[in-house]
């Protein structure tokens, strides 16, 4: 056996394990743990005040009307709001908050035609639940939208609802369109600062990268760049889909984070470099990034050192190119470095999208899990009398959205999250009086639920529980008598959910970590043709290579940055799923620093180092298209096979490269 020590990989999250200790058998499992652990995400005061307001007035104005029961709807409604408002700029809280009300106003309505139909209502909430569940693959907002079409339709096929159908439509509605209003109160005077601060976010973040670039700290602050980069990204497109390039405040905007760009790139090559940059160099993006924000008292005056060696010449070219744009007071905008693109006009984007959710085979997988565990418990509860029936599908609902994590460990939290919430509503509901109480009471419910959603599910549940039991009880008057059957629902919901939606479809118990691993090494593979491709011989063709490198890497990163969400969804998963997805965690790690190595290669390269040979290139797309089919076609990262390196290789500027597919190949031999 060798006596060589190896590098321990441990996942984020995972404990370390003490030498000759042995693990008490009482304590919790380590999934159950990850997901009853706070999360570090600080609180949305603003939502907070919003969430207290937005649902402890249509009480108020109910009470003062004489009718409660509308009050406690249009609450009902601004609920809805609160949960989708999670969006940072104003234009995509429209979105996240007016469609997905549309989709839940015609749930409602459909629920109410059908409610005390027998079996009728439950052949439509099953239909109704496959369509719910494939809308959501579509993106977050179609989720959300699809999550409070279903919702609505058992709420208005369980309960009795005012007359006619069209009443609670309209009053559910009214109280998200209430919330809506709440969050675009600031519009005027912040309309852009969302997308400005997530912009200069860019420069901060990248600021602390290259301030920790050649030590251990570096990859942490590299996934903080991606993290930043994709949400501005996100953001601009946004805004992009809707206002065209003549726009000043727009134009500025995409000046300033495509001038990032360069940055970006030389960012992986001081790191590999092994030296870290002068201090000057992260202060002045941190200046620039102040800028970004609305500064602009300060002189574009930048004293850097004199650089050494070909990556920080690539630096000091980037910071200097980034401050005479960052502070140029008027750019052009007919001839702006548009990296970013222009998205199709918004009809052919959701025609694509319709598209590709009615041809997606996990699409209708989805969509049918969701169909038969809704079936179920709507069977269930049309043979046997169970009190406060809808609870069961909504529970079911709730529990069985995959893109908002694992459902078995949701399935346990939920039980866990409403236990705990129900000890807070058996307290409400039997100590303070129904009537004007109410509404300072439903003022402190309500702005928990902003505060506790962002620390994880189980927290949200314990928010949302005694909200949802206050509302209940001024449309049925039941009281401190609500607090059983609501448990007893929930833990058949969750029952169903795990028979009919995990247990019985086997794809559950598996991660897509090895495919979309595996996808991102391919586009590793297909980068570094490009980036060493022969050169073009027109500025041109130059300008568009430039481009499209910078899609594919931007693509790669955004696949990485799904890998480790993925990764983080599998840990919550019980043995032997979620041991299965730790053994991931070293070659994510080996995959990432193949990327940065290959950047690394190509800004070498375009500040004086000598290029690849095509034989080079060809062997390392080799050996990453073998590590891809490798990764792919083993469960857990084992004995996968790659080309060796070439002879001569290591004089390359592709060595560096050669080097990281060399170890994620040990990697992967090692499990």
């Amino acid at each position: 056996m060798s006596s060589e020590r190896r590098t321990e990989h441990i996942p984020p999250g995972q404990p370390r394990a003490r030498p000759g200790t042995r693990q008490i058998p009482l304590t919790p499992p380590a999934w159950l743990l990850r997901g009853l652990r706070p999360s570090r995400t600080p609180v949305p005061w603003a939502a907070v005040v919003r969430a207290g307001i937005a649902m402890a007035t249509p009480l108020a104005v109910g009470f003062a009307l004489d009718e409660p029961e509308y009050g406690a709807l249009v609450s009902m409604g601004a609920l809805s709001g609160v949960i989708g408002d999670t969006a940072d700029a104003y234009r995509m809280r429209v979105l996240n908050i007016a469609v997905p009300q549309l989709f839940g106003a015609i749930g409602v309505a459909l629920g109410t035609l059908v409610f005390g139909h027998g079996w009728l209502a439950v052949g439509v909430l099953t239909l109704i639940a496959l369509v719910s569940g494939m809308i959501s693959s579509i993106g977050t907002v179609a989720s959300v939208s699809g999550l409070l079409l279903l919702l609505n339709a058992v709420v208005g096929a369980g309960l009795p609802l005012p007359k006619p159908w069209w009443t609670a439509p309209l009053l559910l509605g009214v109280g998200g369109l209430f919330v809506l209003a709440l969050t675009l109160l600031g519009w005027p005077l912040r309309g852009r600062q969302p997308e400005r601060a997530a912009v200069a976010a860019c420069y901060r973040s990248l600021a602390d990268a290259l301030e920790a670039a050649g030590g251990p700290a570096y990859e942490e602050r590299r996934l903080d760049v991606t993290q930043a980069l994709n949400q501005a990204y996100d953001l601009i497109l946004g805004r992009r889909a809707r206002v065209h390039g003549r726009n000043s405040s727009l134009v500025r905007l995409l000046v300033q984070l495509n001038v990032l760009v360069p940055l970006v790139d030389a960012a992986p090559a001081a790191h590999l470099s092994g030296r870290p940059l002068p201090p000057e160099v992260p202060a002045a993006v941190r200046e620039l990034g102040r800028v970004v924000e609305g500064d602009r008292t300060r002189a574009p005056v930048l004293e850097l050192p004199p650089p050494v060696g070909p990556s920080e010449r690539a630096v000091d070219k980037a910071l200097r190119y980034a401050t005479v744009l960052v502070h140029e007071e008027d750019p052009d905008p007919y001839n702006v470095d548009d990296r970013l693109g222009r998205p199709a006009a918004l009809r052919v984007r959701a025609w694509r999208a319709v598209r590709d959710m009615a041809l997606s085979g996990a699409s209708w997988r989805y969509g049918l899990r969701l169909a038969l565990c809704i079936g179920l418990a709507q069977s269930l509860v049309s043979l046997v009398p169970v009190e406060r029936s809808y609870w069961v599908a909504l529970t079911v609902t709730f529990v069985l959205k995959p893109d908002f994590g694992s459902v078995f460990s949701r399935a346990v939290l939920r039980a866990l999250g409403t236990a705990a919430g129900l000890v807070l509503a058996a307290a409400v509901l039997s100590e303070v009086p129904r009537g004007w109480w109410d509404v300072p009471v439903m003022m402190g419910l309500a702005a928990l639920i902003p505060a506790f959603s962002v620390k994880g599910y189980a927290f949200q549940t314990a928010a949302i529980t005694p909200v949802i039991l206050l509302l209940s009880d001024q449309l049925n008057h039941q009281g401190f008598d609500l607090i059983r059957p609501r448990l007893l629902d929930s833990l058949i919901g969750c029952a169903i959910t795990l028979v009919a939606g995990y247990l019985l479809w086997p794809e559950s118990w598996h991660t897509r970590i090895g495919d979309r691993l595996a996808d991102a090494v391919e586009d590793s593979a297909r980068y570094v043709e490009r980036a060493f491709a022969a050169a073009d011989t027109t500025e041109a063709d130059r300008a568009a290579a430039r481009t499209a490198r910078l899609h594919a890497r931007r693509r790669i990163y955004r696949e990485l940055s799904g890998v480790r969400s993925e990764f983080q969804r599998a840990l919550t998963e019980p043995p032997p799923t979620g041991a299965r997805a730790a053994a991931w965690w070293p070659l994510v790690v080996a995959v990432e620093r193949i990327v940065d190595a290959t950047t690394a290669a190509r800004v070498r390269v375009n500040h004086g180092a000598e290029p690849p040979t095509p034989d080079d290139v060809a062997v390392v797309t080799a050996e990453l298209r073998g590590l891809a089919e490798g990764v792919r076609t083993s469960r857990t990262p084992e004995e996968v096979q790659v080309a060796p390196l070439s002879a001569g290789a290591e004089n390359s500027v592709l060595a560096p490269v050669h080097q990281e597919i060399a170890a994620a190949r040990a990697i992967a031999s090692e499990h």
